[in-house]
């Protein structure tokens, strides 16, 4: 059966390199004695700076909110100013950011290479449209809403879930994370 994680199960941490806070939405160990095998985060992004080293980790980032940002990634610039459009980058690369137009809101999901990959994908759903999902994997689904009252919340689905997840009077945007473990999770 599908879990249901929301706002009174994110954890705020700081950043590694000290400069902002992230709210973790998800962690899963790592039995290699990294701080994770897995982590899925949204963080605020007040201001320009670098990011955070994690050797042997990969990085899929994603802008949510705000004007955007500039990555510089060992002298190769990378524009991230539309929502949801996932890049993904080694945790060792060096990288600074910096803001477009004011602090930002970014979506995260880092994965120990020794625990194993993930593969996100991004869907729009148009307003009271139904996302259904048969889990063949294990699966996060992180439903973002834009309506008034709308709360983040991501769905832990384990292999052989089945959930319908549907868009509010304005729409949602899903990521789609499946999860790839190199043991069981």
């Amino acid at each position: 059966m599908a879990i249901r994680l929301g706002p009174s199960d994110f954890i705020d941490m700081p950043w590694k390199n000290g400069g902002g806070v992230t709210r973790e939405l998800y962690r899963l160990p790592s039995e290699q004695g990294a701080d994770f095998g897995l982590r899925v985060s949204m963080a605020r992004v007040g201001q320009s700076g670098p990011f955070s080293f994690f050797p042997g980790i990969d990085r899929i980032l994603m802008l949510v909110d705000g004007a955007g940002f500039e990555l510089d990634m060992n002298g190769s610039q990378q524009i991230m100013d539309t929502p949801f459009v996932p890049l993904a980058f080694a945790g060792e690369e060096a990288v600074n950011c910096r803001l477009l137009g004011g602090e930002c809101l970014d979506f995260n999901v880092m994965t120990d290479r020794r625990w194993g990959r993930v593969g996100v994908q991004v869907h729009e759903l148009a307003p009271g449209q139904i996302y259904r999902c048969n889990s063949v994997t294990p699966r996060l689904l992180y439903r973002h809403s834009t309506g008034e009252n709308a709360e983040p919340e991501l769905w832990v689905l384990a292999p052989g879930d089945r959930l319908d997840l549907a868009a509010d009077e304005q729409g949602a945007i899903l990521v789609d994370i499946t999860l790839y473990p190199l043991s069981g999770v």
